[in-house]
């Protein structure tokens, strides 16, 4: 597309929102950014653009800005009927998210993740067995550095892999992925989307622009993945860990099973250091996607067998008294901590934080059977025990610190502590990279 005069709007100065306005201005484009955020508090991204011809808009938004543009380029953060992009849309204006402006001028396949879980690991994963196989790979998106980057940069990519968020697809428009993958649902954002189909809506968009010469990777064990996915017209390519599939990739007897094209590879999981029965679904969908894009049996299997559990997914941080601690902080949805309670057993779980809005009774199962106590913290704490309090014993703390003393001294030999909150951290934390350090701090100091 031709970004030369063009007036386009950049909303944010995020790190994405950065990389947009760099890669619009380098491209002739008469760009203005705009941030609620005053110009104190955005020094660093502002002398990361001074050397741009950059309009900027700060300390609050304006609506001429955004109906007097050709296009805006939204941030991720803005739900899709703020009245500013109601106007815009409206008058006309064109409004793509970041992935959407990426994808025009990238040339190479796009693997494309999503789901409510799994979404880095698989994407991590995936990128690491197209470089095991000698492909140059970009790994970006929702994880780590936006796709707009790769398009601004003199990189030869020959595969990208991209996490993509609900947020980022609700304005695409062409983005075509030759293999997406949507791992599982359950439901998430809650406080963004009016209801849970809303949600399920946006993920869905991945295979808008699919035809039947892409790939849908599905797990097939997810009864509201295969329900919502019927109308699709890419094909479909399904995994389990439960059963046996004639084409797909299927886990049986230690062994992950993958079949397509008259053609059978097997994968023994034995040497995986990845654990947990979550990991071998992301295992499985990053294999997949990479071995229907051109990649090997053994250069794949190298790669899944060298590949180590990432910060903040049911990562293990020690053993005191014959009790081990695992911090899942990343776990911020009841989908993720269903998956965890899977895992282990004698269980005290700790749990709370921010509530997204979601209902935490898809828990009380695996609570019942596998969790021995309830230690609660945060503003969610009420609705839990309302919740789940009747399946188990609970505790309350009101810091991580109290939570893991108190779990220290219930849990007996053989048992896990769990840090899984199934919340965001917002309410007592920075992010819940920092409520990760809380709760390793105070698993190391007793």
């Amino acid at each position: 597309m031709e970004l030369k005069g063009k007036k386009i709007l950049v909303v944010g100065l995020a790190k994405t929102g950065v990389a947009v306005a760099k890669f619009l201005a380098k491209r002739g484009g008469v760009v203005t950014v705009t941030d609620i955020r005053n110009r104190a508090d955005l020094k660093p991204q502002l002398a990361e653009l001074s050397r741009f011809d950059i309009n900027f808009a700060l300390g609050s938004h304006n609506k001429s800005d955004f109906t007097s543009a050709s296009m805006v380029v939204v941030s991720p953060g803005m739900p899709m009927d703020h009245p500013l992009l109601v106007a815009a849309k409206q008058k006309g204006v064109e409004i793509v998210s970041e992935i959407e402006l990426a994808s025009r001028f990238i040339t190479a396949p796009i693997v494309a993740i999503t789901g409510t879980n799994g979404k880095t690991t698989t994407t991590t994963i995936a990128g690491e067995i197209f470089k095991a196989n000698g492909f140059n790979t970009y790994v970006g998106g929702n994880i780590g550095d936006p796709l707009i980057e790769l398009a601004d940069s003199d990189m030869k990519a020959e595969r990208v892999v991209a996490e993509v968020s609900s947020f980022q697809m609700e304005w695409i428009s062409g983005f075509k992925p030759a293999v997406a993958a949507l791992l599982n649902l359950s439901e998430d954002h809650m406080d963004r989307y009016a209801t849970y189909q809303d949600y399920v809506d946006a993920k869905l968009r991945i295979f808008e622009n699919q035809s039947s010469n892409e790939f849908a990777l599905l797990n097939c064990d997810d009864d509201q993945v295969m329900k919502s996915t019927l109308r699709i017209k890419s094909k479909i390519f399904p995994f389990s860990r439960k059963r046996e599939l004639e084409e797909g990739i299927y886990y049986r007897n230690e062994r992950i099973i993958y079949r397509f094209d008259h053609k059978e590879m097997v994968f023994p999981v034995k040497d995986i250091k990845l654990k947990g029965v979550h990991n071998l679904e992301n295992i499985m969908a990053a294999l997949a996607s990479a071995l229907l894009l051109g990649c090997r049996e053994k250069e794949s299997l190298a790669a899944i067998n060298s590949f180590e559990a990432l910060h903040h997914r049911m990562e293990f941080v020690r053993r005191v008294n014959d009790v081990e601690y695992f911090e899942d902080s990343k776990a911020t949805n009841v989908g993720s901590v269903l998956k965890a309670l899977e895992s282990f057993n004698n269980i005290t779980l700790i749990a709370g934080g921010k509530d997204k809005g979601g209902s935490y009774a898809p828990l009380a199962e695996l609570v019942k059977e596998r969790v021995n106590c309830l230690v609660l913290i945060g503003e969610a704490a009420d609705r839990m025990e309302k919740e789940l309090g009747s399946y188990t014993t609970v505790h309350r703390a009101r810091t991580m610190e109290e939570a893991v003393n108190i779990a220290s001294q219930i849990t007996s030999g053989g048992g896990t502590v769990l840090m899984s909150p199934a919340c965001s951290s917002f309410d007592m934390f920075k992010d819940y990279e920092e409520r990760a350090d809380k709760f390793r701090e105070a698993v190391n100091r007793l």
